[in-house]
């Protein structure tokens, strides 16, 4: 009896053990246009769960990205961290991002219909629970959500994290079915001066906002690989890192219900 008893524990271990965090690069398209994505989930739980596209910033889909999609997957959410640059397109430096970022901005039905392609792809995807996918963005991936939900998208709601909130659009604000999230630095000299249009827009369009601005905190505020220095206009900052971290997941449990994993 102890044997098997030993046996069976030993098994319950073993698969403890090879269940981990999956990541796997796919291709998928937007027209003529091959896009390279990476998705993450844990294979520990089966079947369905909320899911989550992830957009990158403006130099394209990279390791930062990616981070956040596995932080995502850690807490059980299927996520997707989308190419809207195209297969292999990454630029080298802030002069290249600005010229394939501005491309977009210049052509919001693009960006739309771009992060449309990813979101039918996440919607058809086997472990998506289609009542509950989000989208958060940030930097030119803020913009691109917000866009998103500007398009009509039936999505659970979209969180933007220190991105471009001006849009040529505003009106579009009344075909939002979903919550919006704003997450800003109140030192962001690159984004601040949307701020009070993102106002109007939002509340003209009767749209559930919650607009959160961390008072010190300049552009990139979440992203380690921005560095220290705030003069430079761009600059890592800890506790807005963590305190916006905490106000998305708060968001999620708003328009998913209790599904976060408790991963201390």
């Amino acid at each position: 009896m102890w044997i098997v008893v030993a046996l069976l524990a030993v098994c319950m271990l073993t698969a403890e053990a090879q269940a981990a965090i999956q990541t796997e690069v796919v291709d998928y398209a937007h027209g003529d246009t091959a896009l390279e994505g990476f998705v993450a989930y844990d294979d520990a739980t089966t079947g369905q769960r909320p899911a989550i596209l992830v957009v990158h910033e403006w130099k394209g889909l990279g390791a930062y990205a990616k981070r956040r999609a596995e932080q995502l997957a850690q807490l059980g959410f299927l996520a997707f961290a989308v190419d809207m640059y195209g297969k292999g397109v990454r630029a080298e430096d802030h002069t290249e991002a600005a010229q394939l970022s501005g491309l977009y901005r210049n052509d919001r039905q693009l960006m739309r219909a771009r992060i449309t392609v990813a979101l039918d792809w996440l919607r058809w995807h086997r472990l998506t629970d289609t009542l509950k996918i989000a989208a958060i963005g940030y930097c030119f991936g803020g913009t691109t959500v917000l866009e998103l939900a500007r398009s009509g998208a039936e999505i659970a709601g979209v969180a933007s994290f220190h991105g471009g909130l001006d849009t040529p659009t505003p009106e579009d604000a009344a075909n939002i079915t979903g919550k919006v999230l704003v997450l800003q630095g109140g030192a962001d000299t690159f984004t601040l001066d949307g701020v009070e249009g993102l106002i109007r827009e939002m509340q003209t369009g009767g749209v559930d906002y919650h607009l959160v601005t961390y008072k010190d905190a300049v552009h990139s505020f979440t992203v380690p690989e921005a560095g220290d220095d705030p003069s430079k206009g761009m600059a890592y900052d800890e506790d807005a890192d963590k305190k916006s971290w905490q106000a998305l997941l708060d968001f999620f449990e708003e328009i998913f219900g209790p599904t976060l994993r408790n991963v201390g």
